[in-house]
């Protein structure tokens, strides 16, 4: 194992055996394995945002077993998706590439200011299904937030109790704030701060913009002067937020861009000590020898930094 690995499963000493483990073969398989930097491939947006908008670009994507065969051919460190996605291919493609459950997913089709994810899994169907992880969604700023913090809680709880790993989504979203208060800096630290505080040992938070949301938290960036005036700032922010980088921070693809733009925002990322990205839309859109192209230029940028 290496000495970037060992150092990482250290900051989760209290941890058993298996979840340890668990964690080990994310860190350590792809092309990214054992530098401390991580690549994950995520494809919930079939039911967040509908087929069509998620898969028509490039139709294959329709078929899940595309997906697996996406992560592994590129190298990916883990993929993750809702149970429906990783059942259509968990026992052809069992053992190719660590796998993550989401446990909990929302649909477009009905709107509203404060969302709220239905539990769509379970652990033991992690377990069945052979994941290394579960993987959930918090949207602080909700108003109802505390329900699902209660519900992740009671979810993570068994999932380390049966030796597996924990992915947090946590997308602050709801009438607590603005729209552009959804990536604002210090929202997206606080969410980073909330995730790491629920005992989440991967966050996934969205890249901050320089907007300060909270008139309470800009007194606070003013006065101590944070530096948040570029993405590598902003980064390094949010990863002291997760206990001072003693846990692991990974930052979301978002929309669909071009090449360009998902490269200057890797580089910022990685600038700013990110462990690494989560790219769905950016990745699984593109025909595939494209996509692999563009995840192989972005774990470049990690592993170089």
């Amino acid at each position: 194992m290496s000495k970037q690995v060992k150092e990482i499963l250290s900051w989760y000493g209290s941890e058993n055996p298996g979840t340890l483990t668990n964690l080990s073969r994310i860190l350590n398989h792809g092309r990214l394995g054992g530098t401390g930097k991580v690549v994950i491939l995520p494809v919930d947006q079939g039911f967040e945002h509908g087929p069509a908008r998620s898969f028509a670009k490039n139709s294959v994507g329709y078929d899940p077993r595309y997906h697996f065969e996406l992560g592994i051919d590129a190298g990916c460190n883990a993929y993750a998706a809702p149970l429906g996605f990783l059942e259509a291919g968990s026992g052809e493609f069992a053992g190719d590439i660590p796998t993550i459950l989401k446990l909990n997913n929302s649909d477009s089709l009905y709107g509203g200011a404060d969302p709220c994810s239905a539990v769509t899994g379970c652990v033991d169907d992690a377990l069945r299904l052979g994941c290394s992880a579960i993987g959930f969604t918090i949207y602080p700023a909700s108003s109802l937030r505390n329900e699902m913090y209660e519900q992740f809680r009671e979810l993570a709880e068994e999932a380390k109790a049966k030796g597996l790993a924990v992915v947090l989504w946590s997308y602050p979203r709801g009438s607590g704030i603005s729209s552009a208060g959804e990536t604002a800096i210090d929202v997206v630290a606080y969410a980073a701060q909330i995730a790491a505080q629920l005992g989440a040992h991967i966050i996934k938070v969205k890249p901050p913009t320089d907007h300060i949301e909270q008139d309470a938290a800009r007194k606070v960036y003013e006065a101590e002067k944070i530096p948040v005036a570029t993405l590598a700032d902003r980064i390094r922010h949010v990863v002291q937020a997760a206990f001072n980088g003693r846990r692991i921070v990974i930052f979301s693809g978002g929309p669909a861009k071009d090449r360009e733009g998902v490269m200057e925002e890797i580089r910022g990322i990685a600038e700013g000590g990110g462990f690494g990205s989560i790219i769905g839309r950016n990745s699984f859109q593109r025909p595939k020898a494209e996509a692999i192209d563009l995840l192989h230029e972005v774990m470049d940028i990690y592993a170089q930094a």
